[in-house]
């Protein structure tokens, strides 16, 4: 049971990094990670709600889809986990999004270097979930829901609904600003290209003593 707790502390933990992370990296206006790519559009056209709602509206989304692909194979006890998480996440965002209101950059190479800084936060932060493995995230939860359905291998399912992700974006961008891509930009492809080199890098040198500590 101890150890339990320590696995949904460290992903609540690994939660509100990343959360930051996506709202650090909005503040360079380049946009944000391929998964938060499409909220980010939504609250920029229907700014009626934040972007953390609107992230809230898309993870439950993909939790929907999930349903629809796994069906009697999905798991009730996931539905409540990854909806609370996703409620969380979404929080966290906002108030990512408040607290790093004051920072913006004007300069080209400060906006490049608060993307790379979110990007690792999020990176270390998804690191924690990965290691503690108690809770999937939705986008990983729903690739995998894929992978388990057509049997497919899984990063190159990840691959592919992380371009989708991000041709979804840039669609909605420009319909919705008369052909001007507002939200995502080369932030986005660059969060697309060295999140995952940067989780693992993460994994890699976290794992043992994260490992120890949640077993101990």
């Amino acid at each position: 049971m101890k150890e339990w707790v320590k696995r949904y502390a460290f992903c609540l933990l690994g939660l509100f990094i990343s959360a930051l992370g996506v709202a650090f990296t909005r503040g360079a206006d380049l946009g944000v990670s391929q998964v938060a790519s499409v909220a980010n559009v939504l609250s920029f056209k229907f700014d009626f709600m934040t972007m953390g709602n609107w992230l809230i509206c898309w993870n439950c989304f993909l939790i929907f889809l999930q349903i629809l692909i796994l069906r009697r194979k999905f798991r009730i006890s996931q539905l409540f986990l990854q909806v609370a998480f996703s409620f969380l996440f979404g929080y966290f965002t906002d108030f990512g999004v408040w607290l790093f209101a004051p920072i913006c950059p004007k300069s080209y190479v400060l906006k490049l270097l608060v993307v790379i800084v979110g990007v690792a936060m999020v990176a270390f932060g998804i690191a924690f979930n990965v290691i503690a493995e108690a809770v999937m995230n939705c986008g990983e939860a729903f690739v995998q829901a894929i992978v388990d359905t057509i049997h497919k291998n899984f990063g190159h399912t990840k691959i592919v609904f992380d371009v989708a992700c991000v041709a979804t974006s840039v669609i909605l961008s420009l319909i919705f600003f008369n052909g001007e891509l507002i939200g995502v930009r080369e932030g986005t492809v660059i969060a697309a290209v060295v999140t995952g080199f940067m989780i693992n890098f993460f994994v890699k040198i976290m794992r043992p003593g994260l490992t120890k500590f949640i077993k101990k």
